[in-house]
């Protein structure tokens, strides 16, 4: 396998804040004294420190009394151990009574609920438990119980606004009947099942910090470079693996779901081989790390998260969240465990075997790679995927259009599926000026009920997004091979079904027709009839599943327009090939950005030359550009007139070749 090396720029300033803050803590702690904060990082980047920060600030002088920390897994806890930072010159240290850790100890939550009312009712300020706890224990509670308090949620991308949503219920309640205060962060602003996190008037409440991956990697202070592979095999993925694990790398191996084509079904078996592949087993320690002996006679620790007895693996996951040095642990084989949050800072080959359908767990697994440490200065991604059944030009684009999903998401964005409304016919006036997106409907024969309406408008990004995580339309992602037939008569009925069992077949008919219109319309574009639209409706090729959409802001961009080859080579590898990504630098990051976001600037040169000097004047100010990420509407314009200046000059240029 080769690695595909690229440096790093470094912004002095990330490394050089007050109080021993990174940039992105300093960002967030100028946002203190907001009531909402929604923090917006990659993973890595210190979100949980900065909770530290900002948490101790509002406990000594913003009126809190209490500070509850959130977080979706009890693995997870360990970012928010006790932590020295009057060292660094803050003001306080972050600690949390053994009591109220919630998330040292498999009890179960019955006595973890009483826990976290004992706290409630202490004169105690600080709380760590998981989203289950939290959820139970306000279920007990109203939420003036939780006046004065701050409440801060990890992994926030857990939540939603759906009503089915608990945690995103109880959260709102809060927010209606209490005066608590409320910091949520998240590295994958962006769910799998498309749900919104919050409503657009409970968004319009938060502060927000946004710190992207491009403003992270220029922070670096040892990683230099990150690389990513995706290697295609045939067979047994167990006879492949030799070829990309190195074992001279600090490496995650997350080996394939049972329900996958990958897997073997077996998944202890799968762990015995590939501790045969690392070399021959010398012991198993009190705290249930393997050793294993190399070939070259190296003696690496292993961890097996696979194993999930209740009696030895919480040994594991305690040895592991107190790793303090490299020589700690070598090598860990997970299967659901040691995602998102998982904290493993050695860590310098995330090893994914397997197609993952959700974006948001392909980037939260590279975040295990990606943080910076002393003696680590390359991270790489890895995922060893069954060769398809395709042309390997098919292949290759759908590997593209992954990579600039994987790039646009670590910038920040959220790919999903693009806007779409759909109206009766009969309800439209003449003459009047449609928006892009929209669906007419004929309802000259048959009228769609309100509840048909409703679900078309509604609930059409979850039908969508349980669709495009059936195994066959993942599938049919990376290979272009779903039959129309398929789709249209038996995945999405049977979609539909599961969600809104209560529908009549009439109404099951219209909602399937609007889903195909929904589908279709992702390239299309422009006002198009429904329901009138032969049954037969080509939803493959270019009009398919396989089109991904990147939301930027308010509106999509459709990754598959956007002209970037992020392909650097493709090698022979077993009896397949493989794929290696370009380097995915700052350079990279902020091009691709600048080619999304142009797509969505809504702007006339006229306006763009009237800000240029404005702009001029800006830069010489704050010998700085104008941010996008900027809160001051003015200083954005003048951001998005740059990149609309420089794409007409770039257009122009290619005008004159």
């Amino acid at each position: 396998m080769q690695n595909h090396i690229f440096n790093y720029q470094q912004n002095p300033t990330a490394l050089s804040h007050p109080m021993g803050m990174r940039e992105m803590q300093f960002r967030a702690y100028e946002k203190r004294a907001a009531q909402y904060l929604l923090l917006k990082a990659p993973p890595a980047s210190g979100k949980s420190r900065a909770l530290m920060f900002l948490a101790l600030d509002k406990l000594h002088f913003q009126g809190i009394k209490k500070a509850i920390i959130a977080v979706p897994e009890m693995a997870i806890g360990g970012s928010f151990a006790d932590t020295n930072l009057t060292e660094y010159g803050f003001f306080a240290d972050w600690c949390i009574e053994p009591r109220n850790n919630l998330c040292l100890s498999d009890g179960n939550e019955t006595g973890k609920i009483t826990a976290f009312k004992a706290f409630m009712a202490s004169k105690a300020q600080t709380l760590l438990c998981t989203h289950a706890t939290l959820r139970f224990a306000c279920e007990q509670l109203n939420p003036a119980d939780f006046n004065d308090c701050l409440i801060a949620i990890d992994e926030f991308h857990h939540v939603s606004a759906h009503e089915t949503n608990k945690l995103g219920a109880l959260l709102d309640r809060i927010m209606e009947d209490s005066s608590a205060h409320i910091i949520a962060m998240t590295g994958s602003y962006f769910r799998g099942d498309a749900m919104p996190i919050l409503t657009p008037e409970q968004e319009s409440r938060f502060e927000q910090v946004v710190y992207t991956y491009y403003d992270q990697i220029n922070g670096y202070r040892y990683l230099k470079s990150l690389g990513l592979g995706y290697h295609f095999y045939q067979g047994d993925y167990l006879d492949a693996l030799a070829e990309v694990l190195d074992l001279s790398k600090k490496t995650i191996i997350h080996i394939p779901n049972v329900n996958s084509a990958e897997s073997t079904k077996r998944k202890y078996e799968e762990v015995d081989r590939i501790l045969d592949l690392i070399g021959e087993m010398e012991c198993v320690d009190e705290q249930q790390i393997i050793h294993v002996r190399t070939a070259d006679g190296r003696l690496l620790k292993v961890a097996n998260l696979v194993e999930d007895n209740p009696k030895t693996r919480p040994l594991v996951v305690n040895y592991l969240r107190n790793i303090k040095s490299r020589d700690e642990m070598d090598i860990i084989i997970a299967l659901g465990m040691a995602k998102e949050g998982f904290d493993w800072a050695y860590c310098e080959h995330a090893l994914t075997i397997g197609y993952r359908a959700s974006l948001t767990e392909v980037v939260q697994i590279i975040g295990r790679a990606t943080r910076d440490c002393e003696g680590k200065t390359h991270a790489q991604f890895t995922n060893l995927i069954a060769q398809p059944d395709a042309e390997d030009a098919d292949v290759r684009n759908a590997v593209n259009n992954l990579l600039k999903a994987i790039t646009l998401s670590l910038l920040m964005e959220q790919v999903l599926a693009p806007n779409i409304q759909f109206r009766r016919r009969s309800e439209v006036s003449n003459g009047e000026n449609l928006p892009t997106g929209t669906v007419l409907i004929d309802d000259s024969t048959s009228k769609p009920s309100d509840r048909v309406m409703k679900i078309l408008n509604g609930g059409k990004e979850e039908i969508l997004a349980a669709l495009l995580q059936d195994p066959q339309i993942t599938g049919a992602m990376m290979t272009d091979n779903l039959a129309t037939e398929t789709l249209q008569d038996v995945l999405l009925p049977r979609v539909i079904k599961e969600r809104y069992p209560d529908l009549d077949e009439i109404e099951l008919e219209q909602i399937q027709i609007g889903m195909l219109q929904a589908l279709a319309i992702q390239q299309l574009g422009g006002v198009i009839d429904s329901f009138d639209v032969p049954p037969d409706v080509d939803v493959e090729g270019e009009k398919g599943v396989g089109n991904q959409f990147v939301k930027m802001g308010e509106k999509f961009i459709n990754i598959e327009k956007l002209n970037i080859d992020l392909i650097a080579k493709i090698n022979p590898f077993q009896r397949a090939y493989e794929i290696l990504s370009k380097a995915v630098t700052p350079e990279t990051l902020k091009a691709i950005q600048a080619v999304a976001i142009n797509q969505k600037i809504s702007m006339s040169e006229e306006e763009a030359l009237m800000l240029w000097e404005r702009i001029k004047a800006f830069i010489r100010e704050k010998q700085r550009q104008p941010s996008l990420q900027s809160s001051d509407p003015l200083e954005k314009r003048m951001a998005e007139a740059i990149i609309f200046l420089r794409n007409k000059k770039a257009e122009r240029m290619r005008g004159q070749v």
